[in-house]
């Protein structure tokens, strides 16, 4: 399993509009190939940013099946305007657990 994670800046006063897009956008998610599910955290330190975390079976299942596909489109639709500049993301593999 690999996770994205997706450093998301919004725009000053537009947290609960996007936190409101988010949750509206998870079925989404849910339907997409390979995604195995997601939650947002949210920055004490810097209250407009966030991180998307989205596990998905393989990278190509984001990379390919779900920004190549209709779905992504509307994703954007619910979040897209919040946006400060576009997100940074990338993806991890777990290679170690403790706890």
């Amino acid at each position: 399993m690999f996770v994205e994670i997706a450093q998301i800046d919004v725009k000053p006063g537009m947290e609960a509009e996007f936190e409101k897009g988010v949750a509206a956008a998870a079925p989404v998610f849910k339907r997409a190939k390979g995604c195995r599910g997601l939650s947002l955290h949210r920055s004490v330190e810097k209250p407009t940013r966030y991180r998307l975390y989205v596990d998905w079976d393989t990278v190509e299942n984001h990379t390919v099946d779900f920004r190549g596909s209709a779905d992504f489109q509307e994703w954007r639709k619910h979040v897209g305007h919040c946006f400060q500049e576009t997100p940074y993301v990338e993806h991890t593999k777990q290679v170690n657990k403790w706890f």
